[in-house]
């Protein structure tokens, strides 16, 4: 038997953590994926993002074997140190080293340095989005000279780089100005069944949720405005009309924050907001079958696992057109149209208009909808020619 290829993954954070969003989703069902092809070592902190204390279901500064049989290293912050790092990748034979992000110090500049010039092994950097348009909405001058340095280095020559879709290709190839090999694979679904929920939809009334940091990348506030404008410029019945919206997750910048609360202290009383928190990656499904609409007009994803996990919630979602998941309007399966609404931001009425359609909907309309989404959920989990190009960048 040929033995299974050994993949070395770096990681800021990673499962049982959920509070870094994306990347952990990403690995983790990457991971669940292929566990049986490839055998997989992770090496990460020890604690949540915005966390100072460890998991209590690991144990820290040693291996720990996953359910799907990944080997974990936990690094405590008292631990971590290049010699450390270099010490425990040492532990492991390996063939691939997959490099999560761009701007950590230990876990992506530190890895890309040392197997690029010194332990010399095959390297993949997975940009994880963090190569995009979209990064320049924060600490713009720091990376654009990050970016800068990369180019005149040459820091990125003969390594082969993870995109998602082909615009964020193009996004890599001007921001970095890389000419190298890009492999494209889409992240993957979580590896899980679930059954399609129904639930009441009531003529003037709609929950809407937003799963997703509150950053201004995810584009809270300008949601947030939405409905200040709609509740500003609604109709006289607006009144009558019962809308619920509830942010769930990681409270990045407090300053962002305090404007996301001024509005939210100006809205009637009909439009009620909450701030719920980060949720846990297991209870993500259950939340979202309390909820009829996923509302998450950000600035850019280069996947977007919560907009995945409503469909397969049998959730439509009223997004921007700023993701991969377009023209959900036009994805039929009834004799109503749509899985959702993916929106130009440049167009913030139409964001209000739909709210507004939302709340107006009737029970008929809407469990068709969300038999669409989940039918279109099952469409992405099955889809193995995703699986094939992920299992490409290894081999």
């Amino acid at each position: 038997m040929t033995a299974r290829k050994r993949i070395l993954i770096f990681i800021d954070w990673f499962t049982p953590g959920y509070k870094a969003g994306g990347p952990i989703s990403s690995n983790a069902n990457l991971i669940d994926h292929l566990s049986e092809e490839f055998e997989f070592y992770v090496i990460t902190r020890d604690t949540d993002f915005l966390e100072s204390k460890s998991y209590p279901q690991i144990v820290s500064n040693q291996w720990n074997t996953m359910k799907n049989g990944a080997k974990v290293y936990y690094v405590s912050a008292d631990r971590l140190s290049f010699r450390t790092l270099i010490q425990i990748s040492g532990q492991v034979s390996f063939d691939v080293v997959l490099v999560n992000g761009i701007y950590s110090l230990y876990f992506s500049l530190f890895p890309l340095l040392w197997f690029k010039y010194l332990a010399k092994k095959r390297l993949i950097i997975s940009s994880r989005g963090m190569l995009s348009d979209q990064t320049f909405s924060s600490k713009k001058g720091k990376k654009k000279t990050y970016y800068a340095l990369a180019r005149f280095f040459n820091l990125y020559k003969g390594i082969v780089i993870h995109a998602t879709n082909d615009e964020e290709v193009s996004q890599i190839r001007k921001n970095l100005g890389f000419k190298g090999e890009i492999k494209v694979a889409s992240n993957l679904p979580p590896k899980k069944e679930y059954y399609l929920t129904e639930i009441q939809k009531t003529i003037n009334e709609v929950r809407l949720v937003s799963i997703a940091r509150i950053s201004p990348e995810k584009n809270t506030l300008f949601a947030l405005r939405v409905l200040e404008e709609l509740a500003i410029s609604g109709k006289q019945s607006f009144t009558a009309v019962r809308i619920i919206f509830d942010l769930y997750g990681s409270i990045y910048d407090q300053a962002y924050w305090n404007e996301c609360k001024a509005v939210v202290e100006s809205l009637p009383a009909n439009v009620m907001v909450s701030f719920c928190g980060p949720v846990e990656k297991e209870k993500v499904h259950e939340t979202l079958l309390t909820y009829h609409f996923l509302f998450m007009p950000t600035r850019g994803e280069n996947y977007g696992h919560s907009v995945v996990e409503c469909f397969m919630a049998g959730r439509p979602v009223i997004i921007s057109d700023r993701t991969p998941w377009k023209n959900l309007e036009m994805i039929q399966n009834s004799k109503f149209n749509g899985i959702g609404w993916d929106l130009p931001l440049e167009k913030p009425g139409r964001f209000a208009e739909v709210i507004e359609y939302c709340a107006a909907m009737g029970q008929e309309e809407y469990d068709a909808m969300s038999r669409n989404a989940y039918q279109y959920a099952q469409q992405v989990i099955e889809d193995s020619s995703v699986i094939e190009a992920t299992r490409k960048l290894f081999i």
